[in-house]
């Protein structure tokens, strides 16, 4: 199956350990389908609005940019989305390790995709968004005190990209402003990696995906 061959899972959203639970929604404005796994990771929960994951170990979103190497293994549960669009969900995680990262993704394949949210960088969170169309270009800014929660707003205009963040989920700052596709449909949802870490838990809650208002 071809879905199957790019590290997709096709079942709808269940509970952790085989039990069939309530399939986790986005519920904002709009169409809004079923939500599937971009390579699933090693353990995960749905419970009412919140999913609880477990974020498998040695896993990262990454093409090319100082490193020299591709990654395509870190977790995103997504839904497919023709459009613009608002995106919003708050993130809570236990960040241990270097690069551990949990937020939002957009993505078009594995060349074409943008991740924000929280990476851990030095014992530090960092705001951190990563824009790749062919090679990935990171920006950071440094959160103080490193916040249990951040909140996350990604809106779709057209071909553009704009990434917001807030610590309190009242007041919003902006991230990153950027040219990404006008192809659809795009995958939109959670997401997380350990990119050199033992993996690590994070609470995503609220997940909300709907049209933009008028």
């Amino acid at each position: 199956m071809l879905l199957r061959a790019h590290g997709l899972s096709s079942r709808p959203w269940h509970r952790s350990g085989g039990h069939r639970g309530s399939r986790w929604r986005g519920s904002g404005r709009g169409k809004v389908g079923e939500v599937e796994w971009l390579n699933e990771p090693p353990s995960w929960e749905a419970r009412g609005e919140a999913l609880l994951v477990t974020a498998g170990p040695q896993t990262d979103f990454w093409r090319t940019t100082h490193y020299g190497f591709v990654r395509d293994s870190g977790h995103l549960c997504f839904q497919s989305w023709d459009g613009d669009f608002v995106a919003e969900v708050k993130v809570t995680g236990a960040y241990r390790d270097q690069y551990d990262q949990a937020g939002l993704m957009v993505r078009r394949d594995e060349r074409v995709w943008l991740k924000c949210g929280v990476e851990f960088v030095d014992g530090r969170q960092h705001a951190s968004a990563v824009v790749t169309r062919e090679e990935s270009d990171w920006s950071v800014a440094p959160l103080t005190g490193n916040p249990r929660s951040l909140w996350l707003r990604v809106s779709r205009t057209g071909p553009d990209v704009e990434v917001r963040y807030s610590v309190d989920g009242e007041h919003y700052d902006l991230l990153r402003l950027s040219r990404l596709t006008d192809a659809g449909p795009l995958l939109v949802g959670p997401m997380c990696a350990a990119p050199d870490g033992a993996g690590f838990a994070v609470t995503f809650e609220g997940f909300t995906l709907g049209l933009p208002d008028e």
